[in-house]
This record gives C-alpha cells, structure tokens and sequence, in this order.
C-alpha cells in the first residue's frame, strides 16, 4: 500500500509545521506529501523544505483556486495509489497510517472519511469547539460516528481516495462550498465503496474564534444547500434538525413577551423552557465528563448553542435564495 498525503494551504506555514511534524512519527512510513500552496501572501515554503530530510515530500505553489481544486491539483501530481487528504490545521496520530492500510484491505475500501478529536493540549475553547462538532447532541451525531459506516460522508480535513476513484470522478468539481460531501456522495452513486474509518481519527487543531466558529458554522449550513444543486437527496429530516433548534428557542423568547400579556400561553412556554433546559444541563454534563473539565463544559453549552443556531440559519437563508432562482 502505497499513499500520497494531500495537504492544501493557505497562509498558514506554523500549521503546516506541526502537521508535518506528525507526519514524521507514523509507525507506517510509506507514503510520500504534496504541499499545494493555494496562492498564499504568507508562503510555507520554508517550512516544507526544513523537513525534506525527513520526509518525501514535494512543494507546488499555484493560483488561488480554493481548497477542493487545490486538492484535485495535488492528486493530479501524486504517485501513490491511494491519496489521503489533510486539512492543514490536523495532527495525525502516529499509528494513523497502520490503521487505515488496514481498514483497506480488510474492507476492500475504494474511499474512507475519518472523524476529528481534541488532544489532551488544546485549550479548552479548542476543547468545546470539538465537542460542538463531534458530539451526538449536536451535529455530530452524523460526523464521525455511525452504527452504519457506509452512509458516512466523508469530509475533507480527514479523507481519501484511490487513484481509481479519482481518475473516475475527476475528484471535486465545487472549490470550497460542500465539496467533499458532494465528491462523497457522488464516489457512492458511481459504486466506490466509502466507508467510515472511526479508528483513523485526526487531532483538529481549529484556530477559530467565536465569531470565526459560528460564521464558519454558518457556511456549513449554507454548503448542504448547496451541494443540492448537485445532488437532490443531499439534504434530508436530519439536516432540518439545527433550523428547528433555532426556530424552536426564537419561538420560546416570543412566548416570555406574549405570555405577559396572554397567560394562556404560559403552558407553552414553560414547555420549552424545559426542553432546553434539559439540552443544555445535558449538553454541560456530556461535554464536562468528556473532557473532565466543567470550564469546558460550560464553554460547549455556548459553542454548541451558537453551532447549531448558526448552521441552522445559513441552512434556511441558503434554500430561500436558492428558491429564489440565485
């Protein structure tokens, strides 16, 4: 088994490093990297060269053409059979390449996705930023673990394909909105075998902040509409779950200035009140006994509120303009 290891960036040379930096300590070593330089005003050409020593690895600087073609770019120049894709802020576990090389061959797998985790030295920010994204609470309940694997959608910053598969689709035709759930969907409707590899975890090391978080979870709500325009299935009941979630506490805020004036609705009102309450004492004790920390658990109840409201207003603003013919 012989892997390529695709890696995009985008002015973000002391990602890289760190990225690279596990790359060296894989217990499976053979596999070589494609650096793409995606237009970056801040190189990280530099750093790529400190580790040719250490690793076979090759440096393309392009025109700015987004992360999806910047990836297509790289596979186009890779000579492994197999092409791991990597976003450039994850640090791969050193028994990483061992595990997939395994799933493959036991699974027969043409493509896999792997999910992401928090290790032990990220901050606590970083901390419930993972919870918000990985938790069965939120969202993440279809991200990274599925009773069955073949339904995963594989995304980006953790996953791959053969030279087959990509010769036969011709990997991403959408730069940077959805563009590995579509490629995803569009490798199992060709009859690739894309399966979850729960074992060949990343550590994503998001630099966000808040506002960073939700707008970025605002665009993810946006880019499963998106990728309808490709495929009609892509959005399904449990999609629509985060624009309930938001419509839901709207409703509830609307309750405490109707009910002062209609007491009827109270009933209403003390309804929802206990349904969040109960989200939110259960998403606080989740995340705390997770990460065995109550500041993280505290700071999950905010990023996982904000995570879903957000995802779910850029899913609602994205149909109705799409409805609009835009």
């Amino acid at each position: 088994m012989v892997f390529s290891v695709i890696i995009p960036v985008y002015n973000r040379p002391d990602e890289i490093r760190e990225l690279l930096q596990s790359l060296t300590l894989q217990t499976y070593q053979n596999f070589d990297v494609i650096v793409v330089e995606d237009g970056s005003d801040n190189p990280s050409v530099i750093v790529v060269d400190s580790f040719r020593e250490q690793l076979d690895i090759h440096y393309f600087f392009i025109e700015n053409v987004a992360q999806g073609f910047a990836r297509n770019y790289g596979m186009k120049q890779a000579k492994g059979k197999y092409y791991v894709l990597f976003d450039s802020d994850c640090i791969i576990p050193p028994q990483y390449f061992e595990v997939l090389k395994h799933a493959i061959k036991t699974r027969d797998l043409d493509a896999h996705g792997g999910p992401d985790a928090a290790e032990e030295g990220f901050s606590n920010f970083q901390k419930a930023i993972n919870y918000s994204m990985t938790s069965v609470l939120t969202t993440g309940g279809i991200r990274g673990k599925l009773k069955d694997p073949g339904k995963y959608q594989a995304r980006g910053f953790n996953m791959g394909l053969s030279r087959k598969a990509f010769e036969a689709t011709k990997g991403f035709i959408d730069p940077n909105r959805g563009e590995d759930i579509e490629l995803s969907m569009r490798l199992k409707k060709a009859g690739f075998k894309l399966e979850l590899v729960e074992e060949a975890f990343v550590y994503h090391k998001r630099k966000n902040t808040w506002q960073s978080f939700f707008r970025q979870s605002y665009s993810f709500g946006q880019n499963r509409i998106n990728v309808s325009r490709y495929h009609r299935d892509a959005v399904k009941l449990v999609h629509l779950m985060p624009s309930v979630f938001l419509i839901g506490w709207i409703m509830v805020i609307g309750l405490l200035v109707i009910g002062y004036w209609f007491p009827a609705f109270s009933v209403f009102l003390t309804a929802g009140l206990l349904v969040y309450g109960l989200w939110i004492l259960a998403v606080f004790l989740h995340a705390t006994f997770l990460n065995k920390s109550i500041q993280v658990g505290l700071l999950s109840i905010f990023t996982a509120f904000g995570q879903l409201s957000s995802y779910g207003a850029g899913l609602m603003t994205e149909w109705v303009r799409k409805g609009f013919g835009r």
